[in-house]
């Protein structure tokens, strides 16, 4: 009996010990169409082992997401302390990362949700219509959101406050769940588009041009599913392989304007914080870049919504 009640009280003490470590949030007053979200945000170490980082690169803490609406989480983009995330559910997603006096990422919260709609104002529907992969926040205010199945890019206006309407997109044959994953802002208020498979174009108003030396299709197993822009120049895209329930990996790497991808910077697999990452945001610091990355859980139980950050230095 006071082996029993022995472990009981330690099992007691580890359990409010974790509680401790998450941090629960509701936002304040919501208006227009957003609805308020609970969150709640549990430290997550990188883990010993599995993760390969290189030279200048470190690790700037990692959280574990969770909350009824933080289900499939697909792209992330930031403005500010203000997180940017759109799901394969069709909702847009924002909340406030929050760091700590050194810079590390150290907690979310005011987390709020609205459903994406099409041209005719209704709520998008079922997910072949609604599976929202890209985010860019263009610099003109602009929100575009690609989707896959029904493969499209969509400017939603400035601040997301209008109804979508068709901007250039690919003119590709896309697989119907490998379609266009990654969306940044490119120079000159064009945008980055990125199929999974392979293939990068450049487009504007008007059409959309390959990168000449843009992978055309991977043979290692790995995707592509999301793109930031490089504030050195080009973007970083987030790569990863996800072969279930073992094997889930992900690897960030620089692309050149041409297309030109280099070795990873960022390495992660098993035993390390890993999931399907298909979410990434870079941040311009004082020492270089801050680099988001999120994944999508797949609204399956066994899975994770991990955002863990990442210094690259210049």
């Amino acid at each position: 009996m006071r082996l029993l009640f022995r472990a009981a009280a330690s099992l007691a003490l580890m359990g409010m010990a974790a509680c401790a470590a998450i941090a629960t949030s509701m936002p304040g007053r919501v208006t227009g169409p957003d609805h308020a979200l609970r969150m709640e945000a549990r430290h997550v170490p990188l883990g010993i082992g599995g993760a390969t980082l290189a030279p200048g690169v470190t690790y700037g803490g990692g959280l574990i997401l969770r909350g009824p609406g933080l289900h499939g989480l697909s792209d992330l983009k930031m403005q500010g302390d203000r997180a940017w995330v759109v799901s394969d559910f069709g909702d847009l997603v924002r909340f406030t990362i929050r760091l700590d006096r050194n810079g590390r990422l150290a907690s979310a919260d005011r987390a709020v949700s609205r459903p994406l709609t099409g041209p005719d104002g209704a709520v998008l529907t079922p997910k072949a219509n609604a599976d929202a992969e890209g985010l860019a926040l263009l610099p003109d205010g602009r929100v575009l959101i690609s989707f896959e199945r029904d493969h499209r890019i969509w400017s939603y206006g400035v601040g997301a406050n209008d109804r979508p309407v068709l901007v250039s997109t690919p003119r590709h044959p896309f697989e119907d769940n490998q379609g266009l994953e990654g969306l940044a802002p490119a120079p000159d208020g064009r945008w980055l588009a990125l199929g999974e498979a392979g293939g990068a174009w450049l487009c504007d108003a008007d059409a959309c041009e390959p990168l000449p030396n843009a992978p055309t299709a991977y043979t290692d197993g790995f995707l592509t599913t999301g793109a930031d822009v490089d504030p050195a120049g080009g973007w970083f895209i987030v790569q990863r392989l996800f072969t279930p329930p073992l094997n889930m990996q992900a690897r960030v790497r620089r692309m050149a304007p041409d297309g030109t991808l280099s070795d990873p910077l960022i390495h992660l697999r098993p035993p390390a914080s890993t999931d399907n990452f298909e979410g990434i945001a870079a941040v311009a610091t004082a020492t270089g870049t801050r680099v988001y990355l999120l994944s999508d859980d797949n609204d399956n139980f066994v899975q994770k919504t991990l955002l863990l950050a990442f210094d690259v230095r210049r």
